[in-house]
């Protein structure tokens, strides 16, 4: 039971949502913006993108199981709601050093292979993630053209199969962001991976 109890806890640790408390942004703050190095090389800033009408900030991997799930739906939403105004940015906020298949020339191969149509930026030493209060990945931060944030969470209620998805949170937070209303939800829960992080000596 005890080897039992230990594999629950650490699957739960890995994979489940923490709880809603976080140090990090919530709906209704202003995120500061961000200069980070994106897999072609270029610094990349939210204000690059004057015509904006909001932001998607994505935390993402190229290994957790959670991440690979959503790398299609994650690309989909970019190219969709490129046409609509939005801007989506994914941003790695793992330690190669205590994930290696996180390095910035396997995120660059990643991208290559899965013609990834947004911006795939490495969160170098590790500073935004914890301002944004991000600690899965995936865990999504949708955020208007003043950087003001309206959604935080998951990107939609089913992991394992985007055909049988209900509740399309991310989506339906746009929708509300476009009429002017607050988003309901406005935080869920993310479902991911734990951020790796370098412990603190």
């Amino acid at each position: 039971m005890k080897v039992l109890s230990l594999l629950i806890f650490f699957f739960s640790s890995l994979f489940v949502g923490e709880t809603t408390v976080s140090t990090g942004y919530q709906p209704g703050d202003k995120a500061t913006d961000f200069k980070l190095k994106g897999v072609d090389g270029k610094m990349v800033s939210m204000s690059d993108y004057k015509d904006a009408k909001g932001f998607i900030v994505v935390f993402t991997c190229n290994t957790c199981p959670f991440a690979v799930k959503y790398e299609n739906r994650i690309n989909d939403l970019a190219k969709k709601y490129k046409k609509q105004g939005y801007v989506l940015l994914a941003i790695n906020p793992n330690d190669p050093a205590v994930q290696p298949d996180d390095t910035y020339e396997l995120m660059q191969a990643k991208a290559k292979d899965k013609k990834f149509a947004f911006p795939y930026l490495v969160d170098e030493g590790q500073k935004i993630y914890p301002q944004y209060g991000a600690t899965k990945t995936p865990h999504v931060f949708l955020l208007d053209k003043n950087l003001v944030v309206h959604y935080i969470g998951a990107i939609d209620d089913n992991v394992d199969d985007a055909s049988a998805v209900k509740e399309k949170y991310l989506e339906n937070a746009i929708a509300s962001l476009d009429k002017g209303e607050a988003p309901s939800p406005a935080v869920t829960k993310a479902i991911g991976c734990s951020i790796k992080a370098k412990k603190k000596s």
